[in-house]
């Protein structure tokens, strides 16, 4: 049995708590229990949540785990002296360590994300950044494994922690059967976007809409503002017009926004070369994606395919 204990503190955000589902439908999944899961907090007793109630919490002491997750908060709260002293601890003694959110901000105090990989909420990413350096965040990715250290952006991006961890230790068709029970998508690769390009452009009228729905559906196709004018049911002048209104971007610079996001998913599947990446996701050949990625992120796309592989794919090493 794998011992796993979850590290609350006062104002945890309630989401949190729903990657210990995972580990329970693993569970139920494995017809035995795989895991023995353990809510912890400094000095246990009853731990007030983000949405204002209280669960039961262990407290620290001496008995090991297989694993320690640390939760998020709303908020970014110093890590107390006891909690610091605890995670040392368990960075030595078990066998891995991870966060949500920004409970990453308590492994960085601890010291343990010095050198590492690391990400967290988009929203805190640059904070964490800023407060210790010596972490290399990526705020754009769903999660990252960094050896035995696992972390992972905000809110459900921790189910996705919980399936990945789940797959490593049962295998991908345990996770995968969990991830249907639950009604979840299988399991978002490490190195997918936290957010949608489709949302980052915020389009506010329908036609804008309708016309970047048909871009993402046709990234093949050419996608000149003519076409993209006739799917908005709009001059080619009015349609470009409102695009910039709407979005503050040219509609070419748009579609190669979605043909970069697109080629991250499928880069993070791991099974297709970069020109069957190119040429399914509209940009035609290798050097026309290198130059996207290099406006879009400073680097190639296979640096950043390289980083997705480091985390290894779950039912081997995970990514």
């Amino acid at each position: 049995m794998l011992r796993l204990g979850i590290v609350l503190f006062p104002g945890f955000q309630v989401m949190g708590l729903a990657m210990t589902t995972v580990f329970e439908f693993a569970n139920l999944t494995a017809n035995e229990a795989v895991y023995d899961i353990k809510l912890l907090s400094e000095h246990g007793g009853l731990v007030p949540s983000s949405g204002g109630f209280s669960v039961s919490t262990e407290p620290f002491d001496d008995q090991r785990f297989d694993t320690i997750l640390v939760g998020g908060d709303n908020d970014i709260v110093p890590a107390s002296a006891g909690l610091l002293a605890f995670l040392r601890e368990a960075a030595r003694t078990s066998r891995r360590i991870g966060a949500t959110c920004t409970g990453a901000f308590a492994l960085a105090e601890a010291g343990l994300l010095d050198g590492r990989r690391a990400t967290t909420h988009w929203y805190h990413a640059k904070e964490l950044q800023r407060a210790f350096p010596a972490v290399k965040v990526e705020q754009d990715c769903i999660f990252i494994i960094d050896g035995p250290v696992w972390t992972s952006a905000g809110m459900t991006a921790g189910i996705d922690l919980a399936l990945a961890l789940v797959e490593k230790d049962l295998g991908a068709d345990v996770a995968r059967l969990v991830a249907k029970k639950l009604v979840v998508y299988h399991r978002r690769a490490g190195g997918q976007l936290q957010f949608s390009a489709l949302l980052e452009l915020e389009p506010r009228s329908d036609r804008v809409q309708t016309a970047l729905a048909y871009a993402r559906q046709n990234l093949t196709a050419e996608l000149s503002v003519e076409q993209l004018a006739e799917s908005a049911h709009l001059s080619p002048r009015q349609f470009s017009r409102a695009f910039r209104a709407e979005t503050g971007q040219s509609p070419a610079k748009a579609v190669e926004q979605l043909r970069v996001e697109a080629a991250q998913l499928m880069m993070g599947s791991g099974k297709h070369s970069m020109d069957v990446i190119a040429r399914e996701t509209g940009f035609g050949d290798r050097e026309r994606m290198r130059r996207a990625f290099l406006r879009a992120f400073g680097q190639p796309p296979q640096v950043m395919q390289r980083a997705t592989r480091a985390d290894g794919e779950p039912a081997a090493a995970h990514a």
